[in-house]
């Protein structure tokens, strides 16, 4: 396994702008990309890595919330959403920054595993949240294309007063 290069949108790589392809073959090199992004996402404390996010133009992902329990997808495809949801989201390829994004609260996909064995799932909340962000990587797409700036705006202004009278309480108390 090794650690990859994560490309940001600062480097305007093409990849994370570009829809990626299907995998055709389900081989080691496969293997090894799955592994790489698993590697790569926890170096990185991250909760999912999609390959374009290496520069890798394939239609997979890895996805741990708790960096212990991995799941990895291959070739998915969204069957099913339900509800909403609204949520501060990030990416590691655009460090720093966060938005809140509408995402369902429920989807349901069927996606392969590494050796090409498909599967369906459910995921709710969070889960649904970082798949779906996964999988928009897959079609170019970033969180930034989608999230709610007015709520972010209006989030971000709420935690910088926070912090500001956090930091004069702490600058008065220190007198």
């Amino acid at each position: 396994m090794a650690i990859r290069d994560i490309l940001k949108t600062s480097d305007n790589s093409e990849a994370l702008r570009n829809t990626s392809r299907e995998v055709e073959v389900f081989d080691e090199r496969l293997a090894i990309l799955l592994d790489d992004l698993k590697e790569t996402m926890l170096h990185a404390n991250g909760v999912g890595l999609a390959a374009p996010q290496v520069g890798i133009l394939r239609r997979a992902f890895v996805i741990s919330l708790d960096g212990e329990d991995f799941y990895e997808f291959v070739n998915p495809v969204i069957i099913e959403e339900k509800g909403t949801q609204i949520d501060e989201e990030g990416c590691l390829s655009i460090p720093g920054e966060y938005g809140y994004v509408k995402r369902p609260k429920k989807v349901v996909l069927t996606a392969f595993d590494r050796n090409g064995e498909k599967f369906e799932i459910k995921a709710y909340d969070r889960f649904a949240v970082a798949i779906c962000h996964e999988f928009d990587h897959l079609n170019g797409v970033l969180w930034v294309d989608k999230y709610d700036k007015e709520l972010t705006e209006k989030k971000n202004r709420k935690r910088k007063n926070k912090k500001s009278s956090e930091n004069e309480n702490k600058y008065e108390e220190g007198n």
